[in-house]
């Protein structure tokens, strides 16, 4: 019962820390690139987009192909950016507990 109880307060603290990575996130921003640097994409800690800043150059409406997919290409790249960050974040908090894969916190 003594190691329950010990869990339990882990399991606790260890809420208490994850609600604080999460206010970390809200406030972070990640940037992605492409087209070396043509295009240049913001998202928020919870993955929201929130700025695109494109080189005047792009505004050929020739090229408008080529900067639809640079814009998805610099939203991938800042969506993996905020996944290592968030990862890194993370192992923080669980203070290296493996979890299995997929698995997410809070339960």
């Amino acid at each position: 019962m003594k190691n329950l109880a010990g869990l339990m307060k882990q399991a606790s603290q260890m809420q208490a820390k994850m609600e604080e990575m999460q206010g970390k996130l809200e406030t972070l921003e990640v940037e992605g690139s492409a087209g070396a640097g043509l295009v240049t994409v913001t998202l928020s800690g919870k993955g929201d987009l929130r700025r695109i800043a494109l080189d005047p150059k792009l505004a050929d409406p020739a090229e408008m192909e080529m900067l639809q997919d640079l814009i998805v290409a610099a939203h991938a790249e800042a969506k993996r950016h905020l996944e290592e960050r968030t990862a890194d974040e993370m192992s923080k908090v669980t203070g290296g507990l493996n979890l299995p894969p997929g698995m997410k916190l809070p339960f």
